[in-house]
């Protein structure tokens, strides 16, 4: 009996200490103090502004919406959409450029674009249809998007974010290989990763190394496509692979870890990362099915030294007052646009 108490008080220890080691990690003891060094503005009308690219060549913002409160909370799904900023504007307006876009089952999350070598300007589009998740393709011309393609497969189980190589050719994260389940929901409590990365060649879909990922999310390549990015949110790390352009594959070759929870990733004309971070993450679940719960909000920004060690700045932090859950800060310039996962505008922010 004695040792059956003993063994008893040690396995209530360990959960103890496990569920606080995961409390600890999700950021819940952080101290947030609002800081930025600049001036911002709030632009509303955008439902959602999960991710956000950027045309570097020309300052013109490509920004998803899909209103997840209406679909999660209310149970009432509105169609999203792909809009346009100019930010060389003083105050950028947003343009919805898809209301003709004849697919009204359109929930959009993360987006890419790629520009061919023969001019072609695509946008790559997770959208989570009642019907599946499909992988949307558009030709961005005359500041219209025209669609051109719908790509579906089995492996596409519950896509986050997309990065595109080629006129029909991607790599896309599955936060899970698995569709949502109280099960599910137990492997994410026991921080069991079941993340992953797959790469459609322009012919069929395949998994790649990166398999058993914390939350697999924002994924993007550099300029000269030899290196691939993707956060592990709620591992709160970046995963660094070497790619091979001929072929796609990839190695993963290092990792860093950003001690927050990192989403969707940006990069600048010098190749730094841009990434909008969720730095108390249990906040964040609270907000996703509160619309008055606020959660922090935090953009960093990665550089890489020479001697290939990164340097990590938090360029916007706040306490969610002024915009809760930020998903992505996409700069041009010195114009930070920053999006959020749920609520209704964005932050339009000026660095000095």
């Amino acid at each position: 009996m004695r040792k059956t108490i003993i063994a008893l008080i040690i396995l209530i220890l360990v959960v103890g200490l496990f569920m606080l080691k995961n409390v600890w990690e999700a950021g819940t003891f952080k101290t947030i103090h609002n800081s930025f060094n600049g001036s911002t503005a709030i632009i509303k009308g955008v439902a959602g502004a999960e991710d956000i690219t950027i045309d570097q060549s020309t300052g013109i913002a490509f920004i998803s919406s899909d209103d997840r409160w209406a679909t999660y909370i209310k149970k009432q799904p509105v169609k999203g959409g792909i809009y346009t900023m100019n930010l060389n504007d003083s105050m950028p307006e947003p343009k919805n450029i898809t209301k003709d876009f004849q697919q009204q089952d359109f929930h959009p999350h993360g987006i890419s674009l790629f520009k061919s070598r023969e001019g072609k300007t695509l946008l790559f589009v997770v959208n989570h249809r009642s019907a599946g998740n499909f992988i949307e393709i558009f030709e961005y011309r005359n500041d219209s998007l025209l669609h051109r393609e719908s790509i579906s497969d089995p492996l596409l189980v519950s896509p986050n974010d997309v990065v595109g190589v080629g006129e029909r050719v991607f790599y896309v994260t599955n936060d899970h290989n698995e569709k949502p389940s109280s099960w599910r929901s137990f492997k994410d409590l026991l921080t069991i990763g079941t993340g992953n990365l797959c790469y459609y060649d322009g012919t069929r879909m395949n998994e790649t190394v990166i398999k058993g990922a914390q939350y697999a999310n924002g994924v993007n390549i550099s300029a000269d496509g030899k290196t691939l990015y993707m956060a592990a949110t709620t591992a709160r790390k970046i995963l660094i692979c070497n790619r091979n352009a001929a072929t796609g594959a990839i190695t993963q070759n290092a990792e860093y870890i950003a001690n927050t929870g990192v989403d969707n990733i940006e990069l600048d004309t010098a190749g730094n990362l841009w990434i909008g971070c969720h730095p108390q993450m249990l906040k964040f679940l609270a907000h996703a099915k509160n619309e008055q719960a606020l959660s922090p909000s935090e953009i960093i920004k990665l550089s890489q030294l020479k001697d290939g060690k990164w340097a990590q700045e938090t360029i916007y932090l706040n306490d969610g007052a002024e915009i809760s859950a930020s998903s992505v800060g996409a700069v041009y310039k010195n114009k930070l646009l920053i999006g959020p996962v749920f609520q209704r505008h964005m932050v339009f922010a000026t660095m000095k």
